[in-house]
């Protein structure tokens, strides 16, 4: 399992493209976030800030980019173009955002990566997750990242083989073109592959193979190709 299975790195992001080797599990991305914005050399940011949106810390902010009337910045944090920002959006530190994508009202990111045209538009939580261009997370959903014990996140991988990603905090991820429904929780450590669909109000964890769909059944989980 590599992150080229589950992502194509846009151009949008070439700065940070070293950070991101496609043969490595897509997990040791998130370790890389910070490190690949400590290689941005941060300047004065090149836009007008309305007087309600807080930004503190190194961030940049594209010109292009659709600013709210209000809403928090922690740096280190990076906004690709066209990308829109609405109402009550927290960033809160170690975020790389690519081109064209929405970060919506009322949302928190922290230690995440967006690809391009990624949409979280509505009451999400992204923490430790990375976001594959056109991955969609619908209102209300949550990426869950820290085990109720506290333990090192571990995974069943397909073939059956259990292993210890090192990282007590990771949310999920979604990789490009997978859509999940609203008001979704997603587990820690949860794997979406290319166009993989999990279905509105489910508690999902484990593993969703590219174009599967993950939804309910009477009492139990159904996963099925998906047929669009």
């Amino acid at each position: 399992m590599k992150a080229s299975d589950f992502f194509t790195f846009p151009q949008s992001l070439a700065p940070f493209a070293a950070h991101f080797p496609g043969e490595v599990a897509p997990w040791e991305w998130l370790k890389s976030i910070g490190t690949a914005l400590k290689s941005w050399t941060f300047g004065p940011l090149a836009v007008a800030v309305p007087p309600g949106v807080h930004i503190s810390g190194d961030v940049y902010i594209h010109p292009s980019v659709k600013l709210p009337h209000a809403a928090t910045i922690v740096g280190p944090a990076w906004i690709g173009a066209n990308t829109e920002l609405r109402p009550g959006v927290f960033i809160r530190g170690q975020v790389i955002v690519g081109e064209g994508c929405v970060l919506g009202n009322s949302c928190e990111f922290k230690n995440a990566l967006l690809m391009d045209r990624a949409e979280v538009p509505h009451f999400n939580y992204v923490g430790d997750t990375i976001v594959g261009n056109k991955g969609h997370l619908a209102a209300g959903v949550i990426c869950s990242n820290l085990r109720l014990d506290r333990k090192n996140i571990r995974l069943r991988l397909p073939d059956g083989t259990r292993i210890d990603t090192g990282l007590r905090k990771f949310g999920a991820i979604v990789g490009d073109s997978a859509e999940v429904g609203c008001n979704a929780v997603l587990q820690p450590g949860t794997i979406l592959g290319r166009r993989a669909l999990v279905h509105p109000v489910m508690a999902f964890g484990g593993i969703l193979p590219e174009g599967m769909v993950a939804g309910p059944k009477s009492a139990e989980m159904l996963i099925r190709p998906r047929s669009d």
